[in-house]
């Protein structure tokens, strides 16, 4: 990724001492150009009348769909080059998951920050692959893993060359088909020293429990962000589509896209207070 005005931007973020809260936000997976659009002027405006950086997210292929014949995106040449539309045309950051290492340096000429999915977050030559490409990593924990076990990762990326990793809790497995959230864990992972994500809509997934698909409880996804600035998270996470039942991946845990302007009004408020009473 050469520098540019936006990659320069989200590395200030990652230095600044004081980081203003981080929206990385969008589809799960890479829509049809028009709703790629909707959702990215919706989230534009948000969080530009409330002065919240933001992140574009969508994966141009979801490779851990619970069934074959799941649909998986527009591959990485489609993808990527869509990503690349919509970070010309909103002027925005984008990012997206890989799941190879060949594909770190590719997806890396597109995007702003690579993401690492939840259950390869130990695979020790995609971390590398994507540390060496010198921009920002975010590493979903895996909900396997310890907040603690997350220093390993930290660790890699680092052996790697990545400067700029960001950890991103997405709920820890409790049980069969359960997920839930350790705030204790939550804290200790903030206190790695990496900024820390919270994605709230992953986190109300019920892992498997529809059969071919993951079930979930999507009108949790309010609570546990607000939980999440409350405690003092860097950056929330969240996906939203316009019609949450039509969305290509994840429509039972993704947000309705009219809802969010009003959900990050409340977290500002929520982090306005607890930076004037820290």
């Amino acid at each position: 990724m050469p520098q540019d005005p936006l990659h320069d931007s989200l590395l200030a973020w990652f230095r600044a001492p004081k980081r203003p809260l981080l929206i990385i936000a969008g589809p799960c997976v890479i829509e049809q150009s028009a709703t790629n659009d909707l959702i990215a002027s919706t989230l534009h405006e948000a969080c530009t009348a409330l002065k919240l950086p933001l992140v574009f997210k969508a994966s141009f292929d979801k490779a851990n769909r619970s069934s074959i014949k799941s649909k998986r995106g527009l591959g990485i040449d489609r993808g990527l080059a869509e990503l690349a539309r919509i970070r010309d045309a909103f002027r925005v950051p984008v990012t997206t998951d890989i799941h190879d290492p060949a594909q770190a340096s590719l997806a890396a000429r597109s995007v702003d920050m690579l993401q690492i999915p939840a259950f390869l977050c130990r695979q020790t030559d995609l971390l590398v692959a994507a540390a060496e490409t010198k921009i920002p990593v975010n590493v979903k924990k895996g909900q396997f893993m310890s907040p603690a076990e997350m220093k390993n990762v930290l660790d890699k990326l680092k052996e790697g060359g990545c400067d700029f990793p960001m950890l991103t809790e997405r709920g820890t497995f409790f049980g069969y088909n359960r997920l839930v959230n350790d705030f204790i864990g939550v804290g200790d992972m903030m206190e790695l020293g990496a900024p820390v994500c919270f994605d709230a809509t992953h986190s109300t997934q019920l892992p498997g429990g529809g059969g071919t698909a993951t079930a979930g409880r999507p009108e949790r996804v309010p609570l546990l962000a607000k939980s999440a600035v409350a405690a003092g998270v860097d950056a929330i996470f969240l996906e939203c589509h316009p019609k949450p039942s039509e969305s290509a991946s994840d429509a039972a845990t993704i947000q309705p896209l009219s809802e969010i302007p009003a959900l990050l009004r409340t977290l500002v408020a929520i982090r306005q207070a607890i930076v004037s009473h820290s």
